[in-house]
């Protein structure tokens, strides 16, 4: 990839220039550095922000799934009951770290094409509410799928159960209200709508999660993915381990991006659904039959033409970067990532432009130019 490559994948996304420069001042001590403690926990102060919680958050040097290890490690004991949510990979896959640390994972499906129905999930917890945990995905990155985190998490609270919530995708572009929808732990990471490096996750912990690691009969086995060797972090100003510093400058300038923008979400939202029809008219079939994220949207490929040709093509002779799915959807879908800094309309507009190309070329017949659809959309 050269310096021009567009890169439309849903994370890691196109970091501004602004957030590199931040990454290239000076480097500090921050074991010894007053100064950078302060910076941590403004930077902290702006992800609560972001959030909308009051819950303290911490950031971790590790990518997001540093997080969910770490959730998981931090509040399951052996032998606990954990609820896994599963509409998706890494709802499936939240069960895969629960048994790691011992627990009984037990799983509540769905389909995968479609959100979580609280619904159902309410008859369910009727018959069987004995969990500690519950996980959860609040966007599908390889479907494109979200889950009613507003309804859902409410539910888990009205039976104690403590919601582990896998927000990676979503965080800054979807609407997300954390201490209004009682979510106990929500996790994000820096590489996807907040655009900045891959390298960090950040989370934030209620009183309730808390008061479950505080209380467990067995120690935590492990010392990097344990939440309570930053348990007196702030009253003692120390760090249990060496921070990353140049990406929490980094990260600290993302986030406030897109706090002085005001409403991020509404411009992920706008572009998603005016993309989403195009893609429509065009002929092209969504794998999301509802619940659609404004983050990324995942298009089942047309018959006759795999996941290699379209990225090749896209790549070799448009410059530009999309993505292929996971697992059950592996060379039968392509993503696109409008997410963070890939959501703006030039950037969706020249994608669905050269995608358009790249699949007539194919013999791909479209029922409409994409690109030109897009931008009608957007005028709307």
């Amino acid at each position: 990839m050269d310096e021009k490559t567009l890169l439309m994948t849903p994370g890691p996304t196109y970091v501004s220039e602004d957030v590199r420069q931040a990454m290239a001042r000076r480097i500090t001590n921050p074991d010894l550095d007053p100064s950078f403690f302060e910076y941590y926990m403004e930077t902290c102060a702006a992800l609560q922000q972001l959030l909308k919680t009051q819950n303290k958050v911490l950031i971790l040097a590790g990518e997001g799934i540093l997080g969910l290890e770490a959730a998981c490690a931090s509040l399951i004991e052996p032998g606990d009951r954990v609820l896994c949510l599963d509409n998706g990979i890494f709802g499936n896959g939240f069960a895969d770290f629960a048994k790691i640390y011992g627990a009984e994972a037990v799983f509540f499906k769905s389909d995968y094409d479609r959100g979580i129905d609280p619904e159902r999930l309410k008859e369910f917890l009727k018959g069987d509410s004995d969990f500690k945990v519950a996980t959860l995905v609040h966007c599908e990155t390889p479907s494109g799928v979200t889950n009613p985190l507003d309804r859902i998490c409410p539910l888990l609270k009205e039976h104690g159960i403590i919601s582990v919530v896998d927000a990676v995708s979503a965080v800054g572009g979807e609407e997300l209200h954390t201490d209004e929808w009682e979510i106990d732990v929500l996790l994000g990471a820096s590489q996807k709508c907040i655009s900045a490096p891959p390298g960090l996750t950040f989370m934030s912990i209620s009183k309730a999660a808390w008061d479950k690691i505080n209380s467990r009969s067995t120690p935590i086995a492990g010392y990097y993915c344990n939440l309570s060797t930053w348990a007196a972090w702030y009253e003692n100003r120390w760090f249990p381990y060496t921070q990353s510093v140049s990406d929490i400058y980094g990260l600290r300038v993302a986030v406030e991006r897109l706090l002085s923008e005001g409403n991020p979400q509404e411009r992920h939202r706008k572009i998603a659904g005016a993309l989403r029809s195009a893609l429509e008219s065009a002929g092209l079939t969504l794998y999301a039959q509802d619940s659609h994220s404004s983050t990324v949207t995942a298009i089942l490929l047309p018959d006759n033409i795999g996941f290699d040709t379209v990225f090749n093509q896209m790549l070799k002779e448009h410059n530009i970067m999309i993505a292929g799915s996971l697992g059950y959807l592996k060379d039968k879908a392509i993503r696109i990532g409008h997410m963070g800094e890939n959501c703006y309309e030039d950037k969706v507009y020249m994608t669905l432009k050269a995608l358009g190309e790249v699949l007539e070329k194919s013999g791909v017949k479209l029922g409409c130019d994409m690109h030109i659809e897009f931008a009608r959309n957007m005028k709307k």
